[in-house]
């Protein structure tokens, strides 16, 4: 009897220790983010259930929550599209000014914003000027891709740069065009134009981090934006969703992702027939190595 006391008290010293961590680390996280805590609570606030997972502020009207809801499902639909199937099931938090969305987002700027946890919640939080189909598609692009590889892995394995990337082929406010090598052309003017011809330009290596893509001005912030944009549309042309879909299933073994995704491409470009103008991203980094 004496010898399972010994471990059977280290087990109880140990769930204590556990049960005492818990009841730290996680205040200590809503410290940290508190846009957490706020929309972990969104229930018991006055912003009204209208749909599944959706919360309206009370100062959207009936005619405005109807027609969100609409604008939502078309969102949905270019999600699965893309994405070969929705998975993720985000809280959608509709902001009616710009105090609430403040609160939920804890941000001044943007017109929507995507949250993900540790233990798997998301939520997609909407100014009054993102209640459209784009900006809804964008953030939902995001937590897609946290639902398919994970906090931990998104965090810290994905950079910054395709995350976004990948958000902005679902986003038609800056290039319109739903043909893959289309878009890839759209964004090479757009990218020309921002950088003044390729003269002032953004390495993929720069806008790696969170902190890397937004830290700047507004130039910055739309710059980082259409290289993002360029560099992954590039991609797609070649390796399509297919290419996608291994890429992830890559990633989540344990894979590195640098490497995966060239070898994606590699592998796709080896029997593909497109032919397209080379990515100046690309030129930039042979550039380099030449040096």
């Amino acid at each position: 009897m004496k010898t399972n006391s010994l471990p059977d008290s280290r087990l109880a010293a140990l769930g204590k220790f556990l049960l005492v961590g818990l009841f730290l680390v996680i205040p200590g996280y809503f410290f940290l983010y508190p846009q957490i805590f706020h929309c972990e609570i969104i229930g018991f606030s006055d912003f009204e259930k209208i749909r599944e997972n959706t919360y309206a502020s009370p100062d959207l009207d009936i005619g405005q929550r109807s027609h969100i809801i609409k604008v939502i499902k078309k969102a949905e639909a270019r999600i699965g599209s893309f994405w070969l199937g929705k998975q993720a099931t985000p809280k959608l938090i509709l902001c009616g000014n710009q105090r609430e969305y403040e609160k939920y987002c804890q941000s001044t700027e943007g017109a929507g914003c995507s949250l993900g946890t540790p233990w798997g919640q998301s939520y997609v939080v909407l100014n009054i000027q993102g209640l459209n189909v784009d900006v809804i598609s964008h953030e939902m692009s995001h937590v897609e891709l946290l639902k398919r590889l994970g906090w931990w892995k998104t965090t810290m394995d994905i950079p910054q740069w395709f995350n976004e990337g990948t958000a902005l082929m679902l986003d038609r406010r800056f290039v319109n065009n739903p043909d893959s090598i289309g878009r890839y052309l759209e964004y090479m003017d757009e990218w020309l134009y921002q950088t003044g011809g390729g003269q002032n330009i953004l390495e993929l290596k720069d806008i790696e981090s969170v902190k890397g893509f937004f830290a700047g001005n507004s130039k910055h912030v739309m710059l980082a934006y259409m290289t993002s944009g360029l560099e992954v549309s590039y991609w797609l042309s070649f390796v399509g969703k297919n290419g996608m879909q291994q890429l992830l299933s890559k990633v989540r073994n344990g894979d590195d992702f640098t490497e995966s995704y060239l070898q994606i491409e590699k592998k796709s470009r080896s029997t593909s027939k497109i032919k397209l103008p080379e990515n100046p991203l690309r030129i930039q980094e042979l550039d380099k190595k030449d040096e």
